[in-house]
């Protein structure tokens, strides 16, 4: 006689309550329809690889991943992180760190590729992997982790693009032009090396809670230098001290970077009263080639 068995009780689901935002992480919760639309700006293809940084509660995550493509999803807040990894596809991998202090280029570049749920209907060899970013940047932290990006994309040339949402008014320093005030050190150093589009403004009531600004999304498309120079490590040394003091004359915000300041202002051929905002990415880059042939060595 067989043994009776007991059957088992399936525990309870557990409805865990959605983690509160955290001020000291800068969090605001992004709306769905927002989201969604981001998502349609984003337009991810056969052969996209993600890294979102700061996925949240997942709200570009889940439509995002509903591609098919793969994701690495980057979040600080450990609660977010438990929460996300319950509601996550395959696709999905949720990782528990600090962006600015984790490497996590080896974990993207491991990930499985996958194909979008359209895959039967797609002709011909596997598709090229094209690696890109997203995410709705913490405010507090935005500008180190733009500069995370550009880092990445000077030393590693991995993405493609980046679609990230900003505060509006760090949005309008990204794209501003020469001559106006919100022209600097950020405009010259991301124009650069990327395209960058506005594709579209948030108004406050598009997060939960609701920041006390707008905000912006825009598009980076990373690409070979717009302009080239001999030392780039120089010409980011010089737009640094040059806009660090952008209300004085040219000549004068140069003299703490170089004693020559006055001779290669005017080897360049530029008025030494102009105002280092007025000046574009090519002569920037003139003067900066200028100041390193002055203490390049001579040619025997």
């Amino acid at each position: 006689m067989s043994p009776k068995t007991t059957p088992r009780t399936p525990p309870p689901t557990v409805h865990r309550p959605a983690p509160r935002a955290r001020r000291r992480f800068g969090q605001h919760f992004l709306a769905p329809a927002w989201a969604r639309r981001i998502v349609q700006a984003v337009d991810p293809q056969p052969g996209d690889v993600f890294l979102e940084i700061g996925p949240g509660r997942g709200a570009l995550t889940l439509p995002l991943a509903a591609s098919g493509a793969p994701i690495l999803a980057v979040e600080i807040d450990r609660d977010l992180v438990a929460q996300l990894a319950e509601q996550v596809p395959r696709n999905v991998t949720v990782m528990t760190g600090d962006v600015l202090e984790t490497d996590v280029l080896p974990v993207l570049r491991g990930l499985e590729p996958q194909h979008p749920p359209d895959a039967a209907r797609l002709s011909g060899g596997p598709q090229r992997r094209r690696y890109r970013i997203v995410g709705n940047l913490p405010y507090n932290i935005a500008s180190p982790i733009l500069f995370r990006m550009l880092e990445w994309h000077q030393r590693e040339r991995l993405f493609a693009d980046a679609v990230v949402m900003l505060q509006k008014e760090m949005a309008d320093r990204l794209v501003a032009k020469p001559g106006t005030k919100d022209y600097g050190i950020l405009t010259v150093l991301f124009s650069r090396h990327a395209t960058i589009t506005r594709l579209f403004d948030l108004p406050p009531g598009a997060f939960s809670p609701a920041p006390k600004v707008h905000s912006t999304v825009l598009r980076l498309a990373f690409g070979p230098p717009a302009v080239k120079v001999v030392d780039d490590a120089l010409f980011e040394r010089m737009v640094r001290t040059m806009f660090g003091k952008r209300r004085k004359t040219l000549v004068n915000a140069l003299r703490d970077f170089d004693r020559t300041a006055p001779a290669v202002v005017a080897l360049a051929g530029l008025d030494a009263r102009r105002r280092p905002e007025t000046l574009d990415l090519q002569e920037l880059a003139r003067l900066a080639d200028l100041f390193s042939s002055v203490h390049r060595p001579p040619v025997v």
